[in-house]
């Protein structure tokens, strides 16, 4: 009589954490898209196309004009402008009301809810400035001298940085929006572009540092060298995320108090 021993079970893998959620990730997609902000996403990079067309017709193909409205209004107020609404408007609006609460209630670590609406936010930036930027820039001079490529680049490196700065604003303060124009504006748009010293600590001569790369020599111009503007960059981004997830991490332990 033959004699069976029983199988020992083996537990399922446990599930690899991840820092992106799908779920996490249609909401934020839909708050960002379904609301009144959607409609200033859209009009800015309107603007900017129409502006392109009525140069191109008005006053032909020339690289100075190109690269004044691809550096000037593009990157330097278009692409900011729309990191605030994307990067605020992320997070801020569910702290403000309070239905963040419900997002934390469930299982999904901190660190993953920022993460992925930083993505959210990033794609939203980078749909609605550095691909705008890019037909302006084909508009406007037929990319000479590789500068529609350029400011592109420019714009999509930008979009990320100006993503997570702002996300973290609306992160640690009901105002995110206040300190992020302010930020896009009077720094970026004013300080940021006269002053020498300011220069070296804007978001907008990092990404004209990496751009530049992608133009021909001197379409594009930055007073940051590449490897220092990468480091910044990526440290700059590392570190509002970091402080992102970690200021959530504390709002929900005061709210559980």
């Amino acid at each position: 009589m033959s004699t069976t021993t029983p199988t020992a079970r083996t537990a399922p893998p446990a599930p690899k954490a991840s820092l992106f959620h799908p779920t996490v990730a249609r909401l934020t997609y839909r708050a960002l898209l379904g609301r009144r902000r959607a409609l200033i996403l859209f009009v800015l990079p309107a603007l900017l196309l129409v502006l392109a067309v009525a140069v191109r017709v008005l006053a032909g193909a020339d690289d100075t004009t190109a690269g004044g409205i691809l550096g000037g209004f593009a990157l330097g107020t278009m692409v900011p402008l729309i990191g605030v609404i994307a990067g605020t408007g992320a997070i801020g609006p569910e702290i403000d009301d309070g239905s963040v609460v419900y997002l934390l209630a469930k299982p999904v670590s901190r660190p993953t809810i920022i993460v992925t609406k930083l993505l959210v936010a990033i794609g939203i930036t980078v749909a609605f400035s550095a691909l705008p930027v890019l037909l302006a820039g084909f508009l406007l001079n037929g990319n000479s001298q590789q500068m529609a490529v350029g400011y592109a680049v420019a714009a999509a490196v930008a979009s990320v940085a100006y993503s997570a700065l702002f996300l973290l604003f609306g992160t640690i303060s009901r105002h995110a929006v206040v300190f992020g124009l302010v930020y896009a504006v009077i720094w970026e748009a004013f300080v940021g572009t006269l002053i020498p010293g300011a220069k070296t600590l804007s978001i907008q001569q990092w990404a004209l540092a990496v751009g530049q790369k992608a133009a021909a020599d001197g379409a594009l111009t930055s007073t940051v060298e590449l490897p220092l503007a990468v480091c910044l960059l990526v440290a700059l981004t590392t570190a509002a995320t970091w402080y992102a997830a970690r200021c959530l991490k504390g709002l929900t332990l005061a709210g559980e108090e």
